[in-house]
């Protein structure tokens, strides 16, 4: 059963089910005021369940929904909109605006107004006029913070200024009279027991290889370098070891710390005697783009320095045969080539669109970019004792390896303890190099086991930049920018000083090279 409402009417109908007999049904319509019904039989019809939309769906004619519509009928709420101008006077006219409630709203509003007027224009103002200058209370920064020094103290010991390294370390005047230098790091291996495993170090990691490019004799091993009595020990022993007969070590700060100018130095004990060939201990900078050990990472970056786009920076340094320089007059073990480099990998001529890291020159060429080589020394035994080599490493190269070295590009002071070097590079390098005698007492047997001091101070780029190799707390010997100047004869233009971010570099070697 069912019921279909609508709204009130003055009738309503109900449809009931089939219940007496079957086939039958009965419609029950009003006949009278008094509700009373009459029965008519209906032919057989099926009764169907309207749906939601026909259940509730209404006529668009108002009056088939059975409400009066008429105007003069009277609702419940025709009060609220109907008006009575009599009835409202009393309302709408007299009184008094100055009521409680009216203050008190007028007072909320202009509170507002001024206290908007007072954030927006007044605070701002009163700031302005009253500010005073803060102060760092004798620190790095505002407040103080940073009072240290902006220098971190870490478990360890690990901070960039040793907190071992004597105050007046802090500050040292240049070597050759050009200013005053301010100390960024230092190291002192007082904390015994340190390891340089990769990831043991915030600044420091050592290698796991061999170090072929210089026909090492020994596999680098982590473990061959540690510090004990306060001192960092690079050991080189006889040991059976990835094919090889020796172990020793290297370690750097490559992707960990750079430098780019500046005073690099350390305080060292040579290893071995004077009298002892085939050590090859070493320290030494090196372009952070390139990683010692790792040739791939220096084919076409080490050891140019270069920023201009010529033929210093293609394939064997010529094209189609010229200059002749370039092919002749070189090294006599390439019948006379001059370079076997296979071109500077980020020169330059980079194109647009191409690899390279950047930067970019104003006129939108990248600057050349590379792996240059400073070398604080190389050890070495002659039959006049321990010498240190102490150089530069350059591409693209002069003609026959020969730079500029007159008086004012090639200073030595003391010519009795420094010389020039006699090898001035082959295929795969040209050096500006100078041989100096060692302290003979700062060696781990044969002296008294002292510490000297070796370092290079220099000054990137061109025109004024320089290069001053320190040996024994001395200078020994300055390269002035202009000494590799451009040479017309193989047609490069001035190589200048390293710009390049610079990473620290310390071995031990032992190679046939040195027997």
């Amino acid at each position: 059963m069912f019921d279909f409402l609508l709204p009130a009417m003055s009738y309503h109908r109900k449809y009931y089910s089939p219940s007496q007999r079957k086939g039958s049904t009965t419609m029950l319509l009003p006949i009278s005021q008094s509700g009373s019904f009459e029965k008519y039989p209906q032919p057989v019809r099926s009764v169907s369940t309207p749906s939601i939309a026909e259940k509730f769906s209404l006529s668009p004619d108002p009056q088939s929904w059975g409400s009066p519509l008429l105007v003069n009928d009277t609702e419940p709420d025709d009060i609220l909109h109907s008006i009575d101008p009599k009835r409202d006077f009393k309302f709408d006219s007299g009184g008094n605006i100055f009521t409680s409630r009216g203050l008190a709203n007028l007072g909320c509003i202009a509170l507002l107004s001024v206290g908007l007027i007072v954030l927006f224009a007044g605070y701002p103002l009163v700031t302005f006029f009253t500010k005073h200058e803060l102060s760092s209370f004798g620190g790095f920064n505002i407040g103080g913070i940073n009072a240290s020094g902006q220098i971190p103290e870490m478990h360890g010991n690990w901070r960039l200024i040793d907190s071992d390294t004597p105050k007046e370390a802090y500050s040292k005047k240049s070597y050759n009279g050009r200013g005053d230098f301010q100390l960024v790091f230092s190291d002192e291996f007082n904390v015994d027991g340190r390891s340089f495993y990769p990831g043991d170090d915030p600044y420091w990691e050592a290698v796991d290889l061999h170090y072929w490019a210089t026909n090492n004799m020994e596999w680098y091993d982590p473990s061959a370098i540690r510090t004990r009595n306060g001192h960092l020990e690079i050991t080189l022993s006889k040991k059976e070891t990835h094919n090889l007969h020796y172990e020793g070590a290297m370690m750097t700060t490559w992707n960990k710390f750079c430098f780019t100018g500046g005073i690099m130095e350390a305080s060292i004990v040579l290893p071995g005697d004077t009298n002892i060939h085939g050590l090859w201990p070493a320290f030494w900078a090196m372009g952070n783009l390139g990683r010692a050990g790792y040739g791939a990472s220096l084919e076409g970056t080490w050891p140019y320095t270069y920023d201009a786009c010529d033929v210093g920076t293609l394939p064997n340094q010529t094209r189609n045969g010229l200059p002749v320089s370039a092919v002749q007059g070189g090294d006599p073990s390439a019948n006379g080539a001059l370079s076997y480099l296979p071109g500077q990998r980020l020169s330059r001529c980079t194109c647009a669109g191409e690899s390279h890291p950047g930067p970019i020159h104003e006129d939108g060429t990248y600057v050349g970019r590379a792996a240059p080589e400073i070398d604080v020394f190389e050890a070495q035994i002659e039959e006049t004792g321990g010498l240190v080599s102490q150089s530069s490493q350059w591409a693209p190269f002069n003609a026959g390896y020969v730079w500029f070295n007159t008086s004012d590009n090639l200073v030595i002071p003391d010519s009795t303890v420094s010389q020039l070097n006699t090898y001035i590079g082959g295929v795969l390098q040209q050096a500006t190099s100078v041989v100096s005698h060692t302290n003979q007492d700062c060696y781990e047997i044969g002296g008294t086991g002292c510490f000297s001091t070796y370092g290079f101070e220099y000054k990137p780029g061109f025109a004024d930049a320089y290069i001053s190799w320190i040996s024994d707390g001395k200078l020994v010997w300055t390269l002035n920018a202009p000494g590799m100047a451009a040479d017309t004869r193989v047609e490069i233009a001035a190589r200048p000083v390293p710009q390049e971010p610079m990473v620290r570099c310390l071995s031990s070697i032992l190679s046939f090279d040195c027997l």
